[in-house]
């Protein structure tokens, strides 16, 4: 991860056009690729700057997208006509300085009560927070068995209340080597509409981001292991749970061949097809794990996210946030 300083964020007006700064180029493996994004579409950039950029969401009811920059422990606002602006910080650690490389909030999402969930690094917990004030945070979850989690790293509700969320050890001092370290394994967590904590998953090495198909019958997950670069598909039974999974698609070829990043956060479309950071930019895969192309924006990029009418694609790149027009709509739009 990057240690530079914020010296300048900026965002470029989308009433000026001409001056727009873009990145990037698009990769297509397969034609059914433009029939997603158009060959002319550009990764246009809105702010940079950033030490880590992370986990967008976007807020329909107030139009504006919200970011973390992990290792600068804070939450970002952008919005049209407005620009960037610093919506909370601490974002994800509140204790004492010097904690970790990566002590802020990660993987944001906003849950079906309108409320902003965050997965904490440094206070090593999932929050959900009043979007528009009126309230601090309260836990979604802190502890399993009664052992405080590594690092929530990415987070997904499903339409019924249930959450899953990844721990793997990035935002911990020393990561797995941290000898504060309660919990032995890296693992993907449930969380009930009573509250009840359950591990879904335990058999990966650094469970990433998370994602539902659109009728919600699957869970996606990205890990971010460079030897086992994988999106791994989970198919969730009735009561919540999931079946013992099946790998989707395998990138660690493409780590290994020198392409920059790792799966990390990943999206689905109306279709079902998957929009997933990885080795190369973000990934666009079938249902059934067929590469039909890659959005490269030359740099390691961590997470994207579905904006204004679901057809914009939010990116977060390493120091950029950027955008990219697509010919889809996002789940949930």
């Amino acid at each position: 991860m990057k240690t530079k300083l914020i010296l300048v964020l900026m965002a470029i007006p989308f009433a000026l056009p001409a001056q727009q700064k873009t990145i990037g180029k698009l990769v297509a493996e397969d034609s059914k690729f433009y029939e997603l994004i158009d060959k002319n579409a550009k990764i246009e950039v809105l702010a940079e700057g950033f030490t880590w950029s992370e986990g967008p969401i976007w807020s329909k009811e107030g139009e504006f997208l919200l970011f973390s920059d992990v290792p600068e422990n804070t939450i970002f606002k952008w919005k049209k006509d407005e620009g960037l602006t610093t919506f909370l910080k601490p974002s994800g650690y509140t204790g004492i300085l010097p904690y970790s490389s990566e002590p802020g909030s990660n993987g944001l999402t906003i849950n079906i009560d309108g409320e902003l969930v965050a997965c904490e690094h440094g206070d090593r917990r999932v929050t959900r927070m009043p979007i528009n004030g009126g309230g601090g945070k309260f836990p979604v979850a802190d502890t399993w068995q009664g052992k405080r989690f590594n690092s929530p790293n990415d987070v997904v509700q499903a339409t019924n209340g249930i959450y899953y969320f990844t721990d793997p050890p990035y935002g911990l001092p020393d990561r797995e080597n941290a000898s504060t370290r309660e919990i032995d394994l890296f693992g993907v967590y449930k969380v009930d509409t009573s509250g009840n904590v359950d591990i879904a998953i335990q058999n990966l090495t650094r469970p990433n981001g998370v994602a539902l198909s659109p009728d919600e019958s699957i869970l996606y997950v990205a890990q971010s292991d460079p030897d086992a670069a994988y999106i791994m598909s989970y198919n969730i039974l009735p009561n919540g749970e999931l079946d013992k999974g099946k790998l989707l698609f395998d990138a660690t070829s493409m780590v290994k061949a020198g392409l920059k990043g790792l799966p990390d956060g990943l999206k689905t479309d109306k279709n079902g097809n998957i929009f997933t950071t990885g080795p190369g930019g973000i990934l666009i895969l079938t249902p059934e794990g067929n590469l039909l192309g890659r959005i490269d924006t030359g740099e390691a990029t961590a997470n994207l996210n579905w904006g204004n009418d679901g057809s914009v694609l939010y990116i977060t790149a390493d120091m950029y946030l950027a955008r990219i027009q697509t010919k889809t709509k996002g789940k949930g739009f």
